[in-house]
């Protein structure tokens, strides 16, 4: 007979990850969690799994599945060691599991289709309504109906949200709910989406352990956590799966759908030629924030063309007229690769691409600057999810002040990135889509202007200065936003931008950029040269370039098919910092 002291020793959960050298984690296929993306795995939970695997110096083994109810009897039965699915900590599941600590907040939403009735609460909801059996919204939704009575709801193992969600749209459903961070990257491909009502407050997302082992992995857990969050990790993560999505619009979204199914066709084999090494859809994407792809574009500083290019950086690429699209696109191009040679190579992807697309809005010298006031309070200068919030901070006295560069604009810098890196993702997804899923024909909404200084097909710069500068004219909404500048997220209407042009008309000589800064980052190119695009850049958009030859008369002797004589009131109903 044994004794006590003879059983064998029960291994610790950390320690059995340890000792097989592996991982097992748990988690379902879906658009924030786990897919197989062009180059490989993907997703937010996958990227923390596999970091988490990194930290404990083992391999990382993913078991994907369709539902959570799949996922939790595999963990009772000790087939994964922990659960990586965006999983809502509820009073239920955190007496049945255990949870680390909480990485992100979400809450649960109504969702119905744009044009029908709003629901604005539980006793509005008198259609079909459907929701993924096993999820956190089945559960709150049991949790109302002792109050509710009459309330009902279907649930189902065959589909998931993002499926509910087309379901509404295609009317086979009349409600769902979904977590909002679901939502916000859904809404950038189908903008019809609308919010009723929350059904929760904001809930805590973790990963569970089972309660049949120790606590061990679970404080590993927590370890990882800490050191992520601590370390800025976490922060650039969620920033890359979610910080351009947090903001939305439904108009800008509805317009660029449209647009890249009339517009963008045209334009594509010349954005494919010419991307190089960059992915053809970036540029297109940064393309569509510039101009719209109106190769005609003109904004009141003197930018033109598809790229909207400066005449100085046109003539430094050997641009000849910034008017054909083809010069345009590949000048800008050319442009975007050299400001990405210029970011130091210590930065990886994807925050090197985020800081060249700002340089390519503010310039470099300004992007140094705010990279050198992150590093002085204590942020991480190569990190963009630390630098995008010292950004905005060139607009302050205090801060710019105390720059080389001076005073810039750079919360617009921000919303620049922000709204590229959306036009990006919804390029990228409607070029995946089979042609039967691709979006149907938006309703035609043209107003009686076009949006932003750009020049319509069948009308010349004369007529739109015409038009623009009449007393009873309307105000020209802002969405094109060719450079950002004087406008906020999403193509909110212009304000002050004639007076915020003129107040910094004269800042560039002062601003431009003479010898290199000092600090750990001094690599960061602020050294731009006196001439040459760089420079022209660097003063586009925090203080103007004072450029005397980048007038109407120059710009028409430079560009070979220079359009009808200009007027001399340029367009006053949108600015962008001078590019």
């Amino acid at each position: 007979m044994l004794s006590a002291c003879d059983e064998p020793k029960k291994q610790d959960s950390l320690q059995q990850v340890l000792d097989t050298g592996i991982l097992r984690v748990g988690t379902i296929y879906g658009l924030t969690t786990y897919y197989n993306g062009p180059n490989g795995p993907e997703g937010f939970e996958y990227e923390l799994a596999a970091g988490f695997a990194d930290y404990l110096g083992v391999k990382l083994e993913i078991f994907p599945y369709y539902t959570v109810n799949e996922l939790f009897p595999q963990l009772d039965n000790a087939h994964f060691d922990v659960i990586a699915a965006g999983i809502n900590v509820s009073p239920e599941r955190y007496s049945q599991f255990r949870f680390g600590p909480a990485y992100q907040n979400v809450s649960q939403k109504l969702v119905f289709k744009q044009g029908d009735v709003r629901p604005r609460e539980l006793e509005d909801l008198t259609g079909n309504f459907m929701v993924v059996a096993g999820s956190g919204h089945s559960e709150t939704l049991r949790n109302f109906k002792a109050e509710h009575p009459d309330l009902s709801w279907q649930e189902t193992n065959d589909k998931d949200s993002e499926e509910l969600l087309e379901a509404v749209l295609a009317d086979e459903l009349d409600y769902t709910v979904v977590d909002s961070n679901i939502l916000a990257l859904m809404r950038r491909r189908y903008p019809e989406l609308s919010i009723g009502f929350s059904l929760s407050q904001s809930q805590g997302i973790a990963w569970a352990t089972s309660k049949k082992g120790d606590d061990a992995l679970r404080a590993a857990l927590i370890e990882y956590f800490g050191k992520i969050h601590q370390n800025g990790t976490l922060a650039a993560l969620e920033d890359k799966h979610f910080g351009h999505v947090r903001q939305f619009n439904y108009v800008d979204t509805r317009d660029f759908i449209r647009s890249a199914a009339e517009k963008l066709p045209q334009y594509q084999p010349l954005f494919e030629h010419y991307a190089n090494e960059l992915d053809w859809r970036l540029l297109a994407a940064l393309s569509y924030q510039e101009s719209h792809w109106n190769p005609k574009a003109k904004s009141v500083t003197g930018v033109r063309g598809l790229m909207m290019l400066t005449l100085n950086t046109a003539k430094d690429l050997g641009v000849t007229s910034r008017l054909d699209p083809e010069q345009s696109i590949r000048g800008g191009s050319e442009y975007l690769a050299t400001l990405l040679t210029r970011i130091p190579d210590r930065i990886p992807h994807p925050d090197r691409l985020w800081f060249a697309l700002a340089a390519y809005n503010v310039g470099l010298g300004h992007l140094e600057d705010a990279r050198v006031l992150t590093e002085r309070q204590g942020g991480n200068p190569d990190m963009w999810v630390d630098v995008k919030k010292r950004l905005p901070q060139l607009r302050q006295k205090r801060y710019y002040k105390t720059t080389r560069y001076g005073y810039a604009r750079g919360n617009e810098a921000v919303i620049y990135v922000d709204n590229i890196r959306r036009y990006y993702d919804t390029l990228v997804w409607l070029k995946e889509q089979q042609p039967e899923l691709m979006p149907v024909e938006l309703q035609e909404e043209q107003s009686d202007v076009q949006m932003g200084d750009v020049i319509g097909d069948d009308e010349t710069e004369n007529d739109i200065n015409e038009r623009t500068s009449a007393p009873d004219a309307p105000k020209i909404n802002g969405t094109k936003n060719e450079t950002i500048e004087d406008t906020t997220d999403g193509g909110d209407t212009v304000e002050n931008a004639t007076v915020e042009n003129q107040s910094s008309q004269n800042q560039s000589s002062q601003n431009a950029p003479s010898q290199k800064q000092t600090s750990k980052n001094e690599t960061a190119q602020s050294q731009a040269p006196e001439t040459g695009p760089e420079q022209d850049k660097a003063g586009k958009n925090g203080a103007s370039k004072n450029n005397a030859s980048d007038t109407p008369d120059a710009e028409k002797q430079a560009d070979s098919d220079s359009q009808p004589e200009e007027s001399a009131d340029l367009l006053q109903d949108e600015t962008n910092q001078d590019r």
